[in-house]
């Protein structure tokens, strides 16, 4: 096998028919990206990237629909804020910014301390009328349709 520049190609050795046949796949990084868990190599390094909730986003006839998954944390910890057609949903855990003296951590995934998504919402959502609920660590942000106005015919006079 061959590695080299993203210009470069692959020969992998292939057995077909009793005879070895070379056959050239294009190199890609992202390939060779897949097979390292890269927050791993940054927690190695000492800082973690930030980790972000699961979201779905999805539209229905009557309204725009994101719903995060927050597991672990309570109604209290969360914030939504709307902004020029920005929906922002915050999160703090109250109980990260206790010390743990007692706990060595030998892996660390779960979603933990402060987060901050950040979502575009189309220009004829109602921003004024957003609600969201929060049940066994979904919250589910609702933002209704605006009327979308007929074309009417206007009367010319003379």
């Amino acid at each position: 096998m061959r590695v080299g520049s993203a210009a470069e190609m692959i020969e992998v050795p292939i057995q077909k028919g009793g005879d070895n046949m070379a056959t050239i796949v294009r190199w890609t990084p992202f390939r060779e990206l897949d097979r390292f868990d890269s927050r791993r190599l940054f927690e190695d390094f000492g800082f973690a990237p930030d980790v972000f909730p699961a979201a779905d986003v999805y539209e229905t006839n009557d309204e725009f629909v994101v719903e995060l998954e927050v597991p672990g944390f309570e109604q209290k910890e969360l914030g939504i804020e709307v902004t020029d057609h920005t929906l922002v949903v915050k999160g703090e855990r109250i109980e990260a910014n206790k010390p743990e003296t007692e706990k060595q951590f030998r892996l660390r995934e779960r979603l933990e301390q402060t987060f901050e998504r950040r979502f575009h919402l189309p220009l004829e959502a109602d921003t004024e009328h957003v609600k969201a609920k929060f049940e066994k660590g979904i919250l589910e942000v609702h933002t209704p349709k605006l009327e979308i106005s007929k074309p009417y015919k206007v009367e010319i006079q003379g």
